[in-house]
C-alpha cells in the first residue's frame, strides 16, 4: 500500500501529491461477513485473511475497522470494463474463500439487525487508535461503503475536483442507497449508513480551498491543533488521496451487487471528465449553505429527494436533475467507452427497484430480516456481471 509522502517547507511538514494519469479509476468495497446459521454478522475477518488462497490478481483483500468486515480494492484501471472485471473477480474469490471458512458474504450499506456492542475491533495500531479516540463510535462504524478513486494529473486539479464534485454528492447517495434497516427496524431512510459516518467530527464537506498549497495550510493547522494525526482522519464526503494521486468519493453505500458498483464508478469517471473539461463556475461558499440539507434529503428519500438550489433559490426534484445530468454526460461516456455502464443507472429512474427498495420488498414478503440477509447473500453470490461485449452493441 502506498504511503503518504511528505516534505519540509517553511518549517512545516507538507503533503506531497503523487500525480497519476487523469481519470484512472479504483474502487473499494466494504463487505459484510455473515454466519450461515442465522445471517448475523460474524467475527471472521482475521481468520479468513490468515488462510486466504489468493494472488492479488484483481486487487487487495484486507481488514477493516471491525472483524465483521472485509475490504476489497481493485487495481488502478483506465476503463470501467476493467474495474467491472476486477470487482467480479474479487466477488468470485470471496464467495469461494468464505465458503471454505463457513462464512457468507453480502453487500448493503448496513447490516439490518446486528448489535454493535458485539463487534470486535480488528488488530492493528491504527484501529486501536481509532477505538481509543472515538470510543463506541468505532464499533458503530460497522457500516459498509463503496469508495471511488479518480486519478488526477496534478495536485491543484485534485483540490479543484474535490470541491467541484461536492454538489453532486446527493446523486451518488441516491444511486447507491442500500441501507434502510438499522437495529432491526426500518429507518424510513434510503441510506441510513451515512448517519453513522456523520457522527465523526471531521465528516461532511471539505472547506473552501484555493489550491493544494491552501490545502496544506489547512491540513497543517488541524494537525498543529491536535485535531488530526493524518489525512485518514478527514472523513469528508469527497477528499484528496495524495498517496494514490486521486480524489476519493466516499458517500456511496456498498451496493448489493458488483454490477451497480461498476456503474457508479462509470458515473464518477464521466462526471470528473465533464467537470475538468468544462470547468463550470463553482461558488463553494454558496453551495456550503445547502450541502448538509441536500445530503439529508438524498439519505432520507433517495431518488425522490428534493434538492435545494442556492443558484436558482428554490427546490428541484433530484430525479429530474439527475436525468438531465446523465444526458449531459453522454459525450463523456462515449469518449471513455463506458456508455453501457452509465446508461444502466437510468433503470431506477424508470421504475426498477433500487437496492433499498429491493430490501424492503424482501422484508414485506418474508417478514424476517434474517431471511432478507440470506436472500441478499444469494443475490451477491449468484450475480452475473453485465455482459460487457453485449452491452456495447
Amino acid at each position: 500500500m502506498s504511503e503518504v509522502k511528505t516534505t519540509e517547507g517553511a518549517g512545516k511538514e507538507l503533503l506531497v501529491f503523487t500525480e497519476s494519469a487523469a481519470l484512472t479509476l479504483g474502487v473499494e468495497l466494504e463487505m459484510q461477513l455473515l454466519s450461515p446459521r442465522d445471517f448475523d454478522l460474524t467475527r471472521g475477518a482475521t481468520d479468513l485473511l490468515s488462510i486466504l488462497d489468493y494472488d492479488n490478481r484483481f486487487g487487495d483483500i484486507k481488514l477493516e475497522i471491525t472483524e465483521s468486515m472485509i475490504e476489497v480494492g481493485t487495481l488502478p484501471r483506465h476503463s470501467v470494463d476493467e474495474i467491472g472485471a476486477d470487482l467480479d473477480g474479487l466477488r468470485q474469490v470471496l464467495v469461494k474463500e468464505c465458503a471454505r471458512n463457513n462464512i457468507v458474504i453480502c453487500g448493503g450499506g448496513t447490516h439490518p439487525f446486528h448489535r454493535w456492542p458485539e463487534r470486535r475491533i480488528s488488530p492493528g495500531e491504527r484501529y486501536a487508535q481509532t477505538f481509543n479516540r472515538y470510543g463506541y463510535l468505532a464499533k458503530q462504524f460497522t457500516v459498509f461503503g463503496q469508495h471511488i478513486h479518480v486519478g488526477c494529473a496534478s495536485a491543484d486539479d485534485a483540490i479543484w475536483l474535490t470541491q467541484a464534485l461536492c454538489p453532486f454528492v446527493p446523486f451518488f447517495i441516491a444511486l447507491s442507497a442500500s441501507s434502510p434497516f438499522v437495529d432491526g427496524v426500518d429507518t424510513f431512510f434510503q441510506s441510513a449508513r451515512l448517519n453513522a459516518v456523520s457522527a465523526f467530527p471531521l465528516s461532511g464537506q471539505c472547506p473552501e480551498l484555493r489550491d493544494w498549497a491552501h490545502f496544506n495550510e489547512y491540513y497543517a493547522l488541524l494537525k498543529d491543533c491536535g485535531i488530526i494525526r493524518s489525512i485518514k482522519d478527514l472523513y469528508w464526503d469527497v477528499r484528496p488521496k495524495p498517496e494514490y494521486g486521486t480524489v476519493e468519493i466516499r458517500v456511496c453505500d456498498t451496493p448489493l451487487g458488483v454490477t451497480q458498483a461498476a456503474a457508479l464508478a462509470a458515473f464518477a469517471q464521466c462526471l470528473a471528465r465533464h467537470l475538468l473539461r468544462t470547468r463550470p463556475p463553482y461558488n463553494a461558499h454558496l453551495h456550503l449553505h445547502v450541502a448538509r440539507y441536500n445530503k439529508f434529503q438524498a439519505c432520507r428519500y433517495g431518488l425522490d429527494a428534493l434538492l435545494s438550489s442556492p443558484v436558482k433559490r428554490g427546490q428541484e426534484p433530484l430525479r429530474e436533475v439527475l436525468s438531465d445530468l446523465l444526458d449531459s454526460l453522454v459525450e463523456d461516456a462515449v469518449a471513455l467507452g463506458c456508455s453501457h455502464w452509465l446508461e444502466s443507472l437510468r433503470a431506477p429512474l424508470d421504475g426498477t427497484p433500487s437496492d433499498a427498495d429491493w430490501l424492503r420488498e424482501r422484508y414485506a414478503r418474508q417478514r424476517n430480516l434474517n431471511d432478507v440477509v440470506r436472500e441478499s447473500s444469494i443475490r451477491f453470490a449468484q450475480e452475473a456481471l453485465m455482459p460487457i461485449k453485449e452491452a456495447k452493441q
